[in-house]
């Protein structure tokens, strides 16, 4: 009897693992090939599709995460690599905003105004992929975030017939990292929990198109 409890035990500790590290082998195998490094490598897209994440840190200062993507999107975009930049990101409140807080900046990186459209609703990745392709009528674009990010946000894109590729941002070391990176395992089994419940996004609202 306690053999049979021991080893219910152990299956209960191995579960959770074999499930994280079956979704990220997953992952990791579907969007082989599907992120770049470098601006001369990454195919053109009509729309890079940067998403959001907050400009400081909780603790004080600016976000690498953030400041890393502004700078691949200028890259990009000065490359001719992109034409147009569409911002998705969290607008909960009327004290946080990250779509037009992205713009701002990349404005004054030198990207024209009339070439940047913004997602309010960009409250998840699963969001910002099914909007691109719903709301805002894109068939490919250019993810821009981080690697591990760019990796998910792809898989999820494809999912829901969006053709995606990524450019991948730098991205950040140290304990700082270690945090963000062990999170996203998580965030990786998240994506399959909501492509079985065909989870939706929040919000979609009328059609926007980008010309």
């Amino acid at each position: 009897m306690r053999r049979k409890i021991r080893i219910a035990i152990l299956l209960l500790i191995a579960m959770p693992l074999v499930v994280i590290l079956l979704a990220n082998v997953i992952i990791e195998q579907a969007t082989k090939s599907k992120t770049y490094d470098t601006v001369a490598d990454i195919p053109h897209n009509k729309v890079g599709l940067v998403l959001g994440t907050a400009r400081r840190l909780v603790e004080g200062g600016l976000n690498p995460y953030y400041t890393h993507r502004i700078q691949a999107t200028v890259d990009l975009f000065k490359a001719g690599k992109i034409q147009y930049v569409l911002v998705s990101g969290d607008n909960g409140s009327i004290y946080y905003n990250e779509p037009t807080t992205i713009k701002n900046d990349l404005v004054e990186a030198g990207i024209p105004e009339e070439r940047i459209y913004l997602d309010y609703a960009g409250f998840r990745t699963l969001d910002s992929m099914v909007r691109a392709k719903v709301i805002f009528g894109l068939d490919s674009v250019t993810v821009i975030s981080q690697e591990f990010h760019n990796k998910r946000a792809i898989y999820l894109a494809r999912k829901k017939g969006l053709d995606a590729i990524g450019f991948n941002a730098g991205d950040v070391s140290g304990n700082p990292g270690l945090k963000v990176h062990l999170r996203e395992y998580l965030a990786r089994v998240k994506v399959f929990i909501d492509l079985i419940l065909n989870t939706q996004p929040r919000y979609y609202g009328n059609r926007i198109e980008i010309q």
